[in-house]
C-alpha cells in the first residue's frame, strides 16, 4: 500500500490508512476489516452504493419467513459493540413468526466498509439504510433499534415517517445529553488512542459490568470474539479510527428532544438495570452516579412520545433480547399485534 502526504489528510488518518494491514500483536482470532472470517447467521449480501466521495458497501442479511407471511417487514438496527449477526435469535422468531427481517450492518460497522473519511451522523446513516431498503423494494417497515441502533431508528422515523409502520427500541442509548449534564468530552484523537486498546478482556469486564449488572453467561463470549477479532485484525488502525468517528457521532448528537416530534407508534422495551452513558468513565462521581439510571430514563422518555409504550424488563441490562430470549421476543411478538 502506497502512503503520501497531504496537509489535507490528518496525521492520525494517514496513519489508520498506512497502517490497515499491520494488526496488534494480541492472542486469538483476527477477523478482516470487514469482519472476513467471522461467520453470520444467515447469508450476506452486499449493497453498493456512493456516498461522501466514497464508493461502498453496506452488508446485510435479507431473511424470508418461515412461517407464513403476514405481509410485515422489520428492519433490525444494531448498536454500536454489537453487529447484525447479533440479532441472531430475533431473526429466528421474527421470521417464523411470518415477517420478512432485513438486518444491516452500518458503514463503519462490522461487515460493511470502513471508509478513511467520512462524516458520521444519524441523518447520514438514516439514508444509507432507505437507499438499502429501496434497492431491495422495502417502502413501509416495523423499525427496531437497539442502543445506538435506537438513536439511528429515531433519525430514521423522523426523516422517513411514512416509511415507518412502529417504532420500538431496545434500550436505545441518546435519552439523555451526557454532554449537557456534565460529562467531559473526548476529541476524536482521543476516542482513537482508547480504542487502539479494545481487547477481549476490556470489552468482556465493560459489557458485563454495564450490560449485563455483573452476570456472564457463556453465549456472550461469541460475541466478545467477534468485536474483539474485528479491531485485532489486519484492518486494526482503521476500524478503532472509524469507531472514533462513531463514537463522537453519538456523544455529540442525542435524539431524546426530538422525541416529541414522533408521530407513529412507539414501542420502548427497557432492561432497567441497565447504566450505559458514554463517555461515563470520564465524570465525576456527582455526574455518573445521576446518568445511565434506564429505570428513570425509561419512564422519562415515553412520556414525551405522542403514541408511546413503555415494556420494562425488571433488573435486566442492556440487551434484554441476548440475557432473556424467550421472555423478550414474547413481549415483542405482543408488542407488534398491537
Amino acid at each position: 500500500m502506497r502512503c503520501f502526504f497531504s496537509s489535507l489528510v490528518p496525521a492520525v488518518l494517514l496513519a489508520a490508512s498506512c497502517a490497515l494491514h499491520a494488526a496488534p500483536a494480541i492472542s486469538g482470532p483476527g477477523y478482516g476489516p470487514e469482519l472476513q472470517g467471522f461467520s453470520y447467521p444467515y447469508p450476506l449480501q452486499h449493497f453498493a452504493l456512493n456516498s461522501q466521495g466514497n464508493a461502498m458497501q453496506m452488508a446485510y442479511m435479507d431473511v424470508a419467513p418461515s412461517g407464513p407471511a403476514n405481509g410485515h417487514t422489520v428492519v433490525l438496527l444494531h448498536g454500536k459493540n454489537f453487529c447484525g449477526a447479533t440479532w441472531e435469535a430475533s431473526i429466528k422468531v421474527l421470521t417464523h413468526a411470518g415477517y420478512r427481517v432485513v438486518a444491516p450492518d452500518q458503514i463503519g460497522f462490522c461487515a460493511s466498509s470502513k471508509p478513511e473519511h467520512y462524516q458520521y451522523s444519524f441523518q447520514q446513516l438514516a439514508a444509507n439504510t432507505k437507499a438499502l431498503l429501496q434497492q431491495i423494494g422495502v417502502t413501509r417497515a416495523i423499525v427496531l433499534g437497539h442502543s445506538t441502533g435506537g438513536m439511528l431508528a429515531t433519525r430514521f422515523a423522523l426523516m422517513y415517517p411514512d416509511a415507518v409502520e412502529q417504532l420500538v427500541m431496545v434500550n436505545p442509548i441518546g435519552l439523555e445529553d451526557w454532554k449537557a449534564l456534565g460529562v467531559p468530552s473526548r476529541s476524536v484523537d482521543q476516542w482513537f488512542e482508547r480504542e487502539l486498546k479494545l481487547s477481549a478482556d476490556s470489552v468482556r469486564q465493560y459489557e458485563s459490568a454495564t450490560y449485563y449488572g455483573g452476570r456472564w453467561k457463556p453465549e456472550y463470549e461469541r460475541w466478545v470474539d467477534m468485536l474483539a477479532g474485528l479491531n485485532r485484525g489486519p484492518g486494526h488502525r482503521l476500524v478503532a479510527w472509524n469507531s472514533a468517528l462513531l463514537y463522537d457521532m453519538i456523544f455529540t448528537q442525542p435524539v431524546i428532544y426530538e422525541f416529541p416530534l414522533l408521530r407513529m407508534p412507539t414501542v420502548l422495551m427497557i432492561g432497567d438495570a441497565d447504566t450505559t452513558a458514554i463517555g461515563g468513565d470520564l465524570a465525576p462521581a456527582e455526574v455518573k452516579a445521576r446518568i445511565g439510571r434506564y429505570n428513570v430514563l425509561g419512564k422519562q422518555a415515553v412520556k414525551q412520545l405522542a403514541h408511546g409504550r413503555l415494556i420494562e424488563f425488571a433488573g435486566f441490562g442492556h440487551a434484554p433480547q441476548m440475557e432473556d430470549p424467550a421472555r423478550f421476543h414474547q413481549a415483542l411478538l405482543e408488542a407488534l399485534l398491537h
